[in-house]
């Protein structure tokens, strides 16, 4: 069958490489694409929120299959459009519909199921502009820290944990008043916080069947040792040494199961990913939030790991035939470390001559913001420019490869984090 990826980033470049090794792909496009997905797949210069773009290009190039990489276009609706044109509605889509993706695109919303089907979430209250005051006064009664989260899509920057009540006053103050996130800010949740260790489980569900991926823990702050700003994702680390059978058993019980079971019941027919990121706390699993897709860069060490056929597991979902798929995992340790561009998550340049790719040797080099200048050589076109994975039995082996490998890339403003994996290499011991 012939394949369209929706994306630009690492994850998309990754499951370009997974699904170009399968028998199945005869045709596999990207749209828009990066560096990477053009060495093993045709890019097509259309953005992922151009529905009718995507649409004349599915037709054109005979695509049965489209995958959809980021949150937003699902969001926005594009399963619906697909559905509700006569001519589009036999293509398979890998991604929820409007309504599922609520899930991701609404946190009151994703608050609000998780307390209706009993799964387990920190206490939470969602404010507007017209109960501000209430909000205010509510602020002054909890414990510190305290989470804010705008209600919708901020390109992962909606999130803030203020250390002091003045501080959580200000930031609810400018998220509802000023506009701080322009309408994903008209809402906000004001959420108690979670003390735990952090990681995230995959789930692969054809509406009815589900199949958990192996699960990962990110690195989502720029500094080492968790400091700075928050960030798309610094590096990633699969399997999650803390996350022992008996824990992820409780994801299975107490989140998967009932989450799957309040889609159906809210009558949403959910084909696709979920992202659940939780918090370990004392080994029980509390879910922190919903996404509707695969995590980047988790991507980049969950894939490496699934040893079947990728294209023939996402054919499946969209047929409906998941339970009938069986999933092989390698039992070794995958670490990705991400490149990123100098001053990146604040203002960053574009267009760094990219350099010592034809060097790395023993990894999966993933592109993430690349494209070609001029005379075809690549360079730097996003804040986060690539991802590395090592893999290799031990934790400490899959982080020195990943390591190595992030030393030997040159462009100019390259900064990455060196402590990926350690806090759980200190974990084991």
């Amino acid at each position: 069958m012939n394949i369209l990826i929706l994306g630009s980033g690492g994850r998309e470049h990754a499951f370009a490489w997974k699904i170009a090794q399968s028998p199945l792909c005869d045709g596999l496009y990207a749209a828009p694409g990066n560096a990477g997905t053009a060495q093993i797949a045709t890019n097509l210069p259309i953005s992922y929120n151009d529905f009718e773009g995507v649409a004349k290009a599915v037709l054109e190039h005979n695509i049965e299959l489209v995958i959809v990489g980021p949150e937003e276009p699902l969001v926005n609706g594009i399963v619906d459009y697909f559905e509700s044109r006569p001519e589009l509605s036999k293509i398979k889509l890998i991604g929820p519909n409007k309504a599922g993706a609520q899930l991701e695109g609404s946190k009151d919303f994703s608050k609000n199921f998780m307390q209706k089907y009993g799964v387990p979430t920190a206490s939470s209250r969602t404010f507007t502009a017209e109960t501000l005051a209430i909000g205010l006064e509510y602020l002054e009664t909890l414990p510190l820290p305290i989470v804010l989260k705008a209600d919708g899509l901020a390109a992962g920057k909606g999130v803030i944990i203020a250390e002091k009540h003045a501080e959580a006053e200000q930031a609810f103050t400018e998220m509802l008043v000023d506009g701080k996130f322009g309408a994903a800010g008209n809402k906000v949740v004001v959420e108690q916080f979670l003390k735990g260790i952090e990681l995230s489980v995959f789930v692969l569900t054809d509406g009815e069947n589900y199949k958990i991926l192996p699960e990962a823990k990110d690195y989502k702050r720029i500094g080492e040792n968790d400091t700075g700003l928050n960030t798309g994702g610094m590096g990633a680390v699969s399997p999650v040494s803390f996350a022992d059978a008996n824990f992820l058993r409780k994801v299975e019980e107490k989140v998967v199961k009932p989450t799957l079971h309040g889609l159906k019941s809210e009558g949403i027919k959910y084909v696709g990913f979920i992202f659940i990121g939780l918090m370990n706390i004392k080994g029980e699993p509390f879910v922190i939030e919903y996404n509707v897709r695969m995590g980047d860069p988790e991507t980049e060490v969950v894939l490496p790991r699934i040893q079947s056929d990728f294209a023939m597991l996402m054919a499946s979902t969209a047929k409906g035939t998941l339970n009938d798929f069986e999933i092989k995992i390698s039992p070794q340790v995958a670490v990705t470390t991400v490149l990123v561009a100098g001053g990146y998550p604040g203002d960053y340049e574009k267009g760094k001559v990219i350099t010592g790719s034809d060097k790395v040797e023993d990894v999966h080099l993933y592109h993430a913001g690349t494209t070609f200048n001029g005379n075809t050589e690549v360079v730097t076109n996003g804040g986060r420019v690539m991802a590395l994975t090592g893999m290799a039995n031990s934790l400490e082996n899959a982080v020195h490869k990943s390591q190595r490998a992030a030393q030997v890339i040159q462009y100019e403003g390259k900064y990455f984090r060196h402590d990926i994996g350690m806090d759980l290499i200190r974990y084991n011991d």
